[in-house]
């Protein structure tokens, strides 16, 4: 469930009039015209990191957060932000409220919508990858976005792939769910060869190319799974959940604890005493320990770990300092918990 806080956010957002002018005064019912250069405007980093693997040089891409080390939750755009997205040829958001931010403007905008999360709709969504995907539904949402995978004729043939059947709304983090994820970077390719027709077959074999990295990250983790069956683990917060999913790795930290966190509220002395315990007693084999959602409680947890020996491995929401590719972001956290179970 999105947190209350993320729910504030987004109830102030709507009641700003500064933006809500900005909204009337940028957008426009003449829809996104053909380029050759599209301009793409993610809510966050990550997403337009993935947005730059499929467009290449082929597009101007940009974020709207994009500052290491600072929280997605609170960033509150401005004016000019709200122009950026109105005026993009391609907006990309994660959706299911993460970016309530960019959903409020995105609504007013007339650029394709790529939205990786939509649960607040049943529609289908199809990607043809062939007589492997078992015909599985791949739902981002009937979002208005006149984003048409339809009758364009574009031969978008994703015939050796594996598009696997997965839960949208299984996690508000839809980053850390690896076949979400490339299913997007299909998403922002179709959009792309919309609006750049000209470079459709650059867009759609960068987001191949995109998929098979993924692919690659996906193996990485059943291995660690195999490597280490049944790994408990304890998260300050239930960021990567569905990336420990790939490995069979168990959260066991105290929901209350986690959901506190996420809800920006203190968790309970006895949830604390709980977590304190896992370390301590090594129930737990690994902290991972999400550093953009920091308080004295997370900061308790880890000071704990630390004087149990228990392996600390740092999780991020936004690309760390320096890094600018979603796959070597991803690369690295993963090293961090390879090294951290094969300790």
């Amino acid at each position: 469930m999105p947190s209350t806080r993320r729910f504030r956010l987004f109830a102030a957002l709507v009641s700003t009039a500064a933006l809500t002018a900005a909204l009337v005064a940028c957008g426009s019912d003449s829809g996104p015209q053909e380029t050759d250069h599209p301009v793409v405007v993610a809510s966050t980093d990550v997403w337009a990191s993935v947005a730059n693997a499929v467009a290449g040089d082929d597009a101007d891409v940009s974020a709207l957060f994009d500052k290491p080390g600072g929280d997605p939750h609170e960033f509150e755009p401005t004016n000019a932000d709200a122009a950026r997205v109105l005026d993009a040829n391609v907006i990309v958001m994660n959706g299911g409220h993460y970016d309530a931010y960019m959903e409020r403007i995105a609504a007013d905008a007339d650029g394709h919508k790529v939205t990786a999360l939509d649960e607040d709709d049943d529609s289908d969504h199809d990607h043809d990858h062939g007589d492997d995907a078992d015909d599985s539904d791949h739902d981002h949402g009937d979002d208005d976005s006149d984003h048409d995978h339809g009758d364009d004729d574009s031969d978008h043939d994703h015939a050796d792939e594996t598009h696997d059947d997965h839960d949208h709304a299984a996690t508000e983090h839809a980053f850390y769910t690896l076949p979400v994820v490339a299913d997007t970077a299909d998403d922002i390719a179709d959009a792309l060869a919309e609006v750049a027709p000209s470079h459709a077959a650059a867009y759609r074999a960068n987001a191949k190319t995109f998929r098979a990295e993924i692919d690659r990250l996906r193996a990485r983790m059943s291995a660690l799974g195999t490597a280490h069956p049944n790994t408990r683990i304890a998260a300050t917060e239930p960021l990567a959940t569905t990336l420990l999913d790939e490995a069979g790795i168990t959260d066991v930290a105290p929901p209350a604890f986690t959901s506190a966190v996420e809800e920006g509220q203190s968790p309970s002395a006895a949830d604390r005493a709980t977590f304190d315990d896992l370390l301590r007693s090594h129930k737990a084999a690994a902290l991972l320990y999400n550093v953009q959602s920091v308080d004295p409680a997370t900061e308790a947890v880890l000071a704990t770990a630390k004087s149990a020996n228990v392996p600390v491995v740092e999780f991020t929401e936004s690309l760390p300092e320096g890094v600018d590719s979603y796959i070597a972001w991803q690369s690295a956290q993963i090293a961090g918990l390879e090294k951290a179970l094969n300790a």
